[in-house]
């Protein structure tokens, strides 16, 4: 049943002097709330105020009429939602106009929502807000919002013109979400959605002569998003293009980016720090940088342009290589590990048209680029062509290099660099396949168990007889498509591919995991004997099968609520383990862990505590943080090995008695934030 809205409600109709990007609505004078619980008509001669949705499978259609809130101006004067909405599914809504609210449109706890021609602009924006975070607000905002469609909607001249919050399997098409002041496109903890021909372009706050734009941006993507396509979408002019942030260390990966326009961004057309993403046809012309993406191992940069980024007249912020110099594709000041860069288009870049850059502060020594293939890319009228520094393992073939001042710059801490067909590369070898690298392998395995890596299965489309290089991540280099290989030391391995026909590569990587073959010490299906140490938190222990990495099971402690302070997890929750300490060197165990907080992590951690009672223990204190700096890049989304020696060592302050026997222990570990925290721990053992 359709009804129609309108007596019953005050209004004043206000003619408006100026016009900005649409027509003069009027203003509302009554507060009232509607409530709908059926199929609903409103009347486009009508003004209303805040709707809230109750039921379920209804549609709304409001035929341009206007949902006026208070705002005008100042971001203190904007309040309210126009439209809410908490635990309904399948709504129709359509043809909605809202302004002057702190958030257009608001839905929680729901799925098969259609969402279309509404105008959601001139909600909550704050163009002179300085750094740091504002809240989720201003157009559309969706949490826990699933398989849902998005067409055709406008939110301009808003903080965040569409937030997706915990928010899978939606799909957003043509929708107009452009000038904003601080996201056109935010997604945090929202995988699997589509995003497809939309304006998500000048998503920008700076002022005049400003230089870095406060991390705004048109698209944001952090905190577990992944498997996100993003196809044919306008991210022109925002202070970045597209930005993968990694500020938690809970990385966004395997989303796809094809044919975006990124171009004119004030700073990047596209910044990431996250692994496995794939960037493909894009456009990256005109910004500082064209894609900037330290910290993005295992990724994959196909067919872009990348193209006029650095210059003097244009966008050029942040010229971090030399001469002043800018790329139109960068990796640096973060790891770049299994790296493909192919075919694509640099011209005219001020400084390089591709980077790769290890760790400088100690000349490559922490980490290099590190495997890598850099292949058919058209390189011209730039600084350097390829400029290379503290790199490791790095095929190079069928370049196109034209009048570029050096075409190949191979600088200090340069290893393992191969050049095939390069300085004689034509077209067709730019156009020609490359083979297919595939690797089979697991990727954990027991100390001193044999495991079998096989390549066999690569394959070159000229059916050209492949060859192969291995490295194993501890020193051993081998060359046979099936390798059997034993590990003797637990901890993670860097185990890469790389296969060639003559003159094109491809690679492949294992993150590996070796574990100790020891007896564990609760966490191996003992979560009921644990406990927690801080009045402020509540932990709930679990056995978990799911996520391990030794045995049949981790120990999962999720942290809810967390209290702000110092976490001890303890173990066992009886004090009567009566571990001797004789003979024993170390106490190991691997960590894993997910912590929303921005930032994550604080002070050192984790701390580790033997106790013989209140009064007589023994306290091994990491001179760092060891969660917000891993040993390795990977661990962001893997796992950490740690061996504390319980003699204490350069890296580990030891304080407290000697013990000869130990009642119980307590893990600790302290975040800047309160939001939950998720902590695996597995393996546990004393040696």
């Amino acid at each position: 049943m359709t009804n129609t809205i309108g007596s019953g409600f005050l209004f004043a109709l206000i003619v408006a002097f100026t016009v900005r990007a649409q027509s003069p609505a009027p203003s509302a004078t009554s507060k009232d709330i509607l409530e709908i619980t059926r199929d609903t008509t409103l009347d486009p001669k009508k003004t209303y105020g805040a709707i809230v949705v109750k039921a379920s499978n209804v549609t709304i259609d409001g035929r341009g009429a206007w949902l006026i809130g208070a705002g005008e101006g100042s971001p203190k004067e904007f309040r309210g939602t126009a439209v809410s909405a908490a635990g309904v599914s399948n709504v129709t809504l359509k043809n909605i106009k809202a302004k002057g609210w702190k958030t257009g449109l608001k839905i929680v706890d729901g799925s098969g929502w259609t969402i279309e021609t509404c105008d959601f602009s001139d909600n909550f924006h704050d163009p002179a807000f300085g750094w740091g975070e504002n809240g989720r607000r201003g157009g559309i905002v969706l949490e826990r919002v699933h398989k849902s469609t998005l067409t055709k909607n406008r939110a301009n001249r808003v903080w965040d013109a569409c937030v997706l919050v915990d928010s899978d399997d939606n799909t957003l098409v043509e929708n107009d979400f452009s000038h904003t002041s601080n996201t056109c496109l935010k997604l945090w903890h929202a995988s699997s959605n589509t995003v497809t021909n939309n304006n998500l372009s000048y998503g920008i706050r700076i002022d005049p002569g400003e230089v870095h734009a406060r991390d705004s941006t048109s698209v944001l993507i952090e905190s577990g998003s992944n498997k996100n396509h993003f196809v044919e979408n306008d991210c022109t002019h925002g202070g970045d293009g597209i930005f993968i942030r990694v500020l938690n260390g809970w990385v966004s990966t395997d989303n796809l980016f094809e044919g975006n326009d990124c171009s004119y961004a004030n700073n990047n057309c596209f910044e990431a720090w996250s692994p496995r993403n794939t960037y493909r046809k894009n456009k990256a012309n005109h910004g500082s940088y064209g894609f900037w993406l330290g910290a993005s191992d295992q990724t994959l940069v196909e067919g872009n342009e990348a193209s006029y980024n650095g210059l003097a007249d244009g966008n050029h912020n942040s010229p971090h290589l030399p001469e002043n110099g800018h790329a139109g594709i960068v990796f640096m000041f973060g790891p770049s590990s299994h790296t493909v860069v192919r075919s694509n288009t640099c011209i005219g870049n001020n400084g390089a048209g591709i980077a790769l850059i290890g760790d400088q502060p100690t000349r490559g020594k922490k980490w290099k680029a590190f495997h890598w293939i850099i292949e058919q890319n058209a390189l011209r009228d730039n600084r350097w062509g390829i400029f290379a520094q503290y790199a490791d393992w790095v095929e190079v073939a069928a370049n196109v290099y034209r009048k570029n001042k050096e075409d190949v710059h191979i600088g200090e801490g340069v290893t393992n660099f191969r050049q095939r067909g390069d300085k004689s590369a034509t077209e067709d070898d730019a156009a020609r396949p490359a083979p297919v690298a595939i690797l089979k392998a697991p990727s954990f395995a027991k100390v001193g168990e044999t495991v079998t890596f096989d390549a066999g299965g690569s394959h070159d489309r000229a059916n050209t007889t492949l060859t192969y290089r291995w490295n194993f991540g501890d020193g051993l280099i081998a060359t046979e498509p099936t390798i059997e290989h034993v590990f003797h030391d637990p901890g993670f391995y860097r185990v890469g591919l790389t296969v060639n026909n003559g003159l094109l590569s491809d690679l492949a990587w294992r993150d590996f995991y070796v574990v100790a073959d020891l007896p564990e010490t609760g966490t191996e299906g003992q979560a009921a004997d644990w406990t927690w140490v801080d009045p402020m938190s509540k932990v709930k222990f679990i056995d978990d099968k799911a996520t391990k990495i030794a045995g049949d099971s981790s120990l999962y402690a999720l942290v809810e609520p967390y209290g702000g302070f110092r976490l001890n997890l303890r173990y066992p929750a009886s004090p009567q383990a009566g571990w001797s300490l004789k003979d024993k060197t170390q106490l190991v165990f691997w960590f894993k862990g997910i912590n929303e907080n921005l930032p994550a992590w604080q002070d050192a951690n984790p701390i580790v505590t033997l106790y013989e009672s209140n009064e007589t223990f023994v306290r091994l204190t990491p001179k760092g943080d060891f969660l917000s700096q891993p040993p390795y890049n990977e661990a962001r989304e893997g796992w950490t090995y740690f061996a504390v020696p319980l003699a204490g060592d350069e890296q580990w302050q030891r304080e407290g008695a000697d013990l000869a026997t130990a009642h119980w222990l307590t893990i600790g570990f302290d975040s800047w934030g309160a939001p939950p925290l998720r902590i695996w721990l597995d393996g546990l053992a004393l040696q």
